[in-house]
């Protein structure tokens, strides 16, 4: 470190302020997003039955109802990652939250099917920025046990689920569909209200030069957790390394040929930032996180629309080839029993999250699904059916979390909401073919080619996790591609047996 004892960086005054009230504040306002997506996701289990039974739509239409917010959220996740590393992180959320509430409150009304589709999709579009969210939070988070605080951050997405699960059941069958929409859409509306409290990333704001700004910031951070910056002035990560540079170790002499005062890469365009996901040192650590995105959503939605066609014998079919199949309306009280599934994923991941690191644990836990639903390739009684899909669903949220801390950790501060956003965009596609190609060889009577493609599917993202080429535990977030940390990162970690 240059000057040492003179100076410090985000990092460092973040490790000495610790972890404490402002995190906590900041940790509610980022949880709000998250109960915020996750209510509009599971929403979508209870009102396209809802909406087919009152205005008689075929199956299409209420398949449609759910394709068109993945399509939204596709666009989306890439559009607000791009305004948020361009912008910053508070005007990208902003925006997100304005649409999503905004929409969600307007579907509430619509008077027709086209209307609904329309408004639904703008939900979908706003949803895809709510990622941002998680890279400004991280951003606040000292680097030990980053993985275990992240995790708990993930725990507000099974609140939300939970949450959905208990107003539909109350809601739905009293007040009607509309109601529900509306309701779902004030977590949204939170965002805004304590919008012009919340601070920007002091992280991206060095990115940006904006120094001053982003001393401000972390005066208010050790303020408000009673503790004090170090001694002397902070310094960006590009300073450190200017002044690094300047005096060669080996002759003595100034360097002449030191980089211009900022990154190359702090202020990118709209394509240019996607072209830096996909340059050398970063396109192996994109596709293989485009993959585990893909994998991770098709089999999440999937386990969980399986777990309403295995469990309600809709699987069974005559030995004509056809499906016997009953109609009924939702079962709200095992839909909200079922949700609770999550918390054991939740818990067992930020155990092993920091103590086995984030790549260890990922692939395990896909391969741990993979044992899961395996049996499931031939029909099995209700209750093996049961325990089977509830362990698959605890490792596949397991993977889930840790790919959504991991995903922001292993990009640098000049693109990270990009390829946070453009990561999920995959997972979108996901969740848009799921339920197209799984579900509906289920209702077709091949359980073994559905569950063999789910099986399939995991065991992909496994061999991807374990070809992941960063380790990102306990390591200090890059802010720059350029930066010699982030060179560092990749060094120790291929030299790591």
């Amino acid at each position: 470190m240059a000057n040492e004892g003179t100076s410090y960086t985000v990092d460092e005054a973040l490790l000495a302020t610790g972890f404490g009230k402002f995190q906590y504040l900041v940790l509610l306002y980022a949880g709000m997003g998250w109960i915020s997506e996750a209510m509009e996701m599971m929403i979508l289990s209870f009102v396209g039955p809802a909406v087919q039974h009152e205005w008689g739509l075929t199956s299409k239409q209420e398949s449609l109802l759910t394709s068109v917010v993945f399509v939204g959220m596709l666009f989306g996740a890439y559009i607000w990652g791009l305004v948020s590393d361009k912008y910053g992180r508070r005007k990208g959320f902003l925006v997100t939250a304005i649409v999503t509430s905004a929409a969600g409150f307007l579907s509430s009304f619509a008077p027709n099917y086209v209307a609904l589709i329309l408004s639904r999709c703008l939900v979908g579009v706003g949803l895809g920025g709510v990622p941002v969210i998680l890279s400004w939070f991280l951003e606040f988070i000292p680097t030990p046990n980053r993985g275990t605080w992240m995790i708990i951050f993930q725990g507000f997405w099974t609140i939300g689920t939970i949450l959905e699960a208990a107003l539909a059941w109350a809601i739905i069958p009293r007040l009607g569909w509309r109601w529900l929409l509306g309701l779902s859409a004030l977590p949204s509306l939170l965002l805004l209200i304590f919008y012009i409290i919340t601070p920007e990333s002091p992280r991206y704001l060095c990115l940006k030069c904006r120094k001053d700004d982003a001393l401000r910031i972390l005066e208010k951070i050790g303020k408000l957790n009673g503790k004090v910056l170090p001694p002397g002035n902070l310094v960006t990560d590009h300073e450190v390394e200017l002044q690094e540079r300047r005096v060669s170790p080996e002759d003595g002499h100034e360097d002449s040929s030191s980089s211009p005062p900022r990154w190359k890469d702090s202020d990118l365009g709209v394509f240019r930032s996607l072209l830096m996901l996909l340059s050398p040192k970063l396109i192996r650590s994109t596709l293989l996180l485009w993959v585990v995105f893909f994998g991770n959503a098709f089999s999440y939605y999937g386990l969980v629309l399986l777990t309403t066609e295995l469990n309600s014998g809709n699987n069974k079919c005559n030995s004509n080839g056809t499906q016997s199949h009953n109609s009924g309306s939702v079962n709200y009280k095992d839909v909200f029993i079922t949700s609770f599934a999550e918390l054991p994923g939740l818990i067992f991941s930020a155990f092993v999250i920091d103590k086995f690191g984030r790549k260890l644990s990922m692939a395990v836990m896909f391969f741990v699904c993979c044992i899961f639903l395996l049996p499931l390739v031939v029909h099995q009684s209700r209750a093996v059916t049961v325990v089977l899909l509830f362990g698959a669903r605890i490792c596949i949220t397991g993977t889930f979390a840790v790919v959504f801390i991991y995903a922001p950790e292993i990009y640098p501060t000049s693109v990270r909401s990009t390829g946070v956003g453009v990561a999920s965009s995959m997972g979108r596609i996901g969740g848009m073919v799921c339920p197209f190609v799984a579900v509906s060889l289920v209702q077709s009577c091949h359980q073994t080619a559905a569950l063999l493609l789910f099986v399939g599917v995991v065991f992909v993202s496994g061999i991807c996790a374990c070809f992941f080429p960063f380790e990102t535990k306990g390591r200090e977030l890059t802010d720059s591609i350029s930066s010699k940390k982030h060179e560092k990162l990749t060094t120790t970690t291929q030299e790591e047996p």
